[in-house]
């Protein structure tokens, strides 16, 4: 009975620190795939670091909203796939490739812990040379 209890709370723990590991909420991957500014804001900060195509600008939550969306209806979505990802301390960060319309573009999103959620703080967009 005893080996069964602790075995069992080993798994309990495992599967805790995995969760807890967990970089990048998948919200944040879906809606690249699907080029949803809307589904995007619901991780993003107060203040965001907005870099497209090489112009950066540091826009409140709406605004950088707002510029997604715009972006996205410029460059309509097909794909998007993750190349890298990683977490150290309270930050994350994801590295993919957005199929568009219009080409290809690499994504760096990055993503710092705010009380118990992991916000974007930057997203930096720019084109692929095919």
């Amino acid at each position: 009975m005893k080996k069964r209890v602790l075995v069992g709370m080993a798994a309990l723990l495992l599967s805790l620190s995995l969760l807890m590991a967990q970089e990048i909420p998948a919200g944040v991957i879906t809606a690249f795939k699907r080029g949803s500014s809307q589904e995007l804001s619901k991780y993003m900060g107060d203040k965001v670091n907005l870099v497209l195509q090489g112009r950066s600008t540091n826009v409140d939550k709406q605004k950088a909203t707002a510029m997604m969306q715009d972006f996205f209806t410029e460059n309509k979505v097909s794909g998007f796939n993750v190349n890298h990802q990683g977490k150290r301390d309270e930050s994350s960060f994801v590295i993919g490739t957005l199929a568009t319309t219009q080409g290809s573009f690499r994504v760096n999103c990055f993503l710092k812990k705010v009380q118990d959620k992991c916000l974007i703080h930057q997203i930096r967009i720019d084109k692929i040379n095919e």
